[in-house]
């Protein structure tokens, strides 16, 4: 082969191996980064294992649980006094009216109207309510003797604040229930001027407002006060004393529960929608 002949072929092969060369160093380059990818694959796979098990170690924790209430219904409202207590306070009431509730074992209530007409001599006008609202214990707002705790303070704080009382006056009663207050006034009206009674107590998880008020009407004489605060204690401490009953001697004795419950969530007043005067006013004109 001549010397000619040999140079040529040597030019031919050099850029052969030149592109030989490349590819090894490209397939070489690449091996380090699929290891990197791989690795990074297998740490990321890993990373979500540990937040699985996090999370399941989480759901596994137990549930809240808060102590279930004392008292589980309510008695039914218009018989939560005797005849011979209806009979003192309201003594020409037909029949006591019950309250609308889509739940008689949280809210419930009853009222009466009593009107002695005695023509050109007058009128003596007596107005009865009582409302019961139960409070069931919920892991969310606690138990509910401390949810009805809240609600009869903010009850005995509105009669305090009744617009236009005269003449207020608020004590604290014993014996009735776990705690209780009376507040009365005056209220002046263009039929008269009624006298108003309102006792507030709270027994367990179960709130009792019982209003009671009257009113001399044509010309009678205006009842006395302290006459009528007497039979509202009574009626008062008859009422709460009806819940006690009504839920059995153990039913004080309350267990752990964690199911919350809607039940009497205070969205509902335990008082009447209108005024007692507002009713006494109606009643007298003949709309009892």
């Amino acid at each position: 082969m001549s010397e000619g002949t040999m140079q040529r072929r040597a030019q031919r092969e050099q850029p052969e191996r030149a592109k030989r060369l490349t590819r090894v160093l490209v397939c070489a380059a690449a091996v380090p980064v699929m290891l990197v990818a791989a690795g990074c694959s297998s740490d990321s796979g890993s990373d979500d294992g540990g937040d699985k098990a996090a999370s399941a170690s989480a759901s596994a924790s137990p549930s809240p649980t808060v102590q279930a209430a004392a008292y589980r219904t309510l008695p039914e409202a218009c018989g939560v006094l005797t005849k011979k207590t209806l009979k003192d306070l309201a003594p020409k009431a037909r029949s006591g009216k019950q309250g609308s509730s889509d739940d008689v074992a949280s809210r419930a209530s009853c009222s009466w109207s009593s009107l002695d007409n005695n023509g050109v001599k007058g009128s003596q006008f007596r107005w009865l309510n009582v409302s019961l609202l139960r409070f069931e214990s919920d892991t969310t707002r606690g138990p509910g003797d401390k949810l009805a705790k809240e609600y009869y303070d903010k009850q005995v704080g509105e009669v305090r604040a009744t617009p236009d009382a005269k003449s207020l006056r608020t004590e604290a009663l014993a014996g009735t229930g776990d705690e209780a207050t009376a507040v009365r006034y005056d209220l002046k009206k263009k039929e008269g001027t009624f006298k108003q009674q309102t006792v507030v107590a709270r027994v367990e998880n179960v709130v009792v407002t019982l209003d009671y008020n009257g009113a001399g009407l044509a010309g009678d004489k205006t009842p006395d006060a302290d006459a009528l605060m007497a039979d509202a204690k009574k009626a008062a401490k008859e009422a709460v004393l009806s819940v006690t009953k009504a839920n059995g001697p153990g039913a004080a004795a309350g267990s752990p529960s964690s199911a919350p419950s809607s039940a009497a969530s205070g969205k509902a007043s335990g008082r009447p929608s209108a005024t007692p005067s507002d009713a006494a006013s109606a009643s007298a004109s003949g709309k009892s």
